[in-house]
């Protein structure tokens, strides 16, 4: 499966609303809270509190700095990285949590990590029984915090997902050590580096297979289509820009939710819903024609996906009943789910 192109500019990319909580809440047990975080890295009143969709990535970096700085924490970047949860990374956490094994998690969060945030992109190699990971930030002139939040964020999350800790590895920086390092001894162990020429952690393959106890891999084939369309329509929106790809966008997010009423994905996107609705008209639609196109297209799409059920696909699309969708399906084809499937099988 080919790996989704890095965001077209860095200015352009966003962090997912969850993905802020570990920063916000290291920030907060330091005697910080969200106020003189939005003001000193020049955020609107209220732009962190309640949790946004998403931020730009832009301003996240800025408030890993503003955080180590208000906060007097010279290893800040570790400390949000060990307040990662599976809530953390949205619907790719949940996707990891349905992985057999570590190998599958680790080619999931290749394809998958852009839906958390366009801070960087991993990649993960094997050669002769030893695997490396390695993290390419989209930010190279970032401080530390940002490889640090995100290296010790992979192993709390691992950690979490193996159901113990995971053995030390040999992990790399690619900027200067520090005068102190007992913080990264205790997260990582002693084979910690500086001054290397890319943010890597080497480990033994084997632990590659290692299972994920209490995975849910009869969910897998469902999150997995799931994020396949999210990201799908988050590359169309950046791509396209305007107003029907980004409500699009906000629809797909969330359908099984059953969160695609107009004020809903408008409160969404920050506008209002006489707004959105002036500009769907300009645009020559309205926001039920718009959320109708986008169900019958997702609904031709996951039907090609055998491993889906009927009902697994309506859920995907917000019904609350099968026999719902099969009522619109009707509409939009002339025949029901299973009739079209059986049909265009081949």
């Amino acid at each position: 499966m080919p790996r989704p192109p890095s965001p077209a500019s860095r200015s352009g990319g966003r962090v997912a609303g969850p993905y802020l909580q570990p920063l916000i809440e290291a920030a907060a047990v330091r005697g910080v809270n969200v106020r003189e975080l939005e003001q000193a890295a020049g955020l609107a009143p209220d732009a962190l509190s309640p949790l946004p969709e998403s931020l730009a990535a832009t301003d996240y970096v800025r408030l890993l700095d503003v955080g180590a700085q208000l906060a007097r924490d010279p290893q800040f970047g570790l400390h949000v990285g060990e307040r990662v949860k599976l809530g953390t990374y949205n619907v790719y956490g949940l996707i990891l949590l349905s992985c057999r094994d570590f190998g599958q998690a680790f080619q999931q969060t290749q394809r998958f990590e852009g839906l958390a945030h366009d801070l960087g992109r991993s990649t993960l190699n094997v050669d002769k029984g030893v695997a490396e990971y390695r993290w390419d930030s989209l930010f190279p002139h970032a401080t530390r915090h940002l490889a640090e939040s995100v290296f010790t964020g992979i192993r709390v999350f691992g950690s979490w997902l193996a159901g113990q800790a995971l053995p030390p590895v040999e992990v790399s920086f690619a900027h200067q050590a520090p005068q102190d390092d007992s913080e990264y001894r205790r997260i990582f162990g002693t084979d910690v580096r500086f001054d290397a020429l890319a943010h890597t952690a080497r480990f033994d393959a084997a632990l590659l297979s290692w299972p994920v106890p209490n995975a849910d891999v009869s969910l897998y084939p469902v999150l997995q289509q799931h994020a396949e369309r999210l990201l799908k329509e988050k590359l169309r929106a950046e791509r396209e820009g305007g107003i029907v790809a980004q409500v699009r966008a906000a629809i797909v997010k969330n359908l099984e939710q059953d969160r695609v009423r107009l004020p809903l994905i408008a409160q969404e996107m920050c506008i209002t819903p006489r707004t959105l609705q002036r500009k769907l008209s300009d645009a020559g639609l309205s926001f039920q024609q718009l959320l109708d196109q986008t169900r019958h297209e997702l609904a031709l799409d996951y039907l090609k996906q055998k491993k889906l059920s009927i009902a697994e696909i309506a859920f995907l699309l917000g019904y609350q009943e099968q026999s719902s969708f099969t009522h619109a399906f009707k509409d939009w084809t002339g025949m029901n789910p299973g009739a079209y499937r059986e049909r265009n099988r081949d």
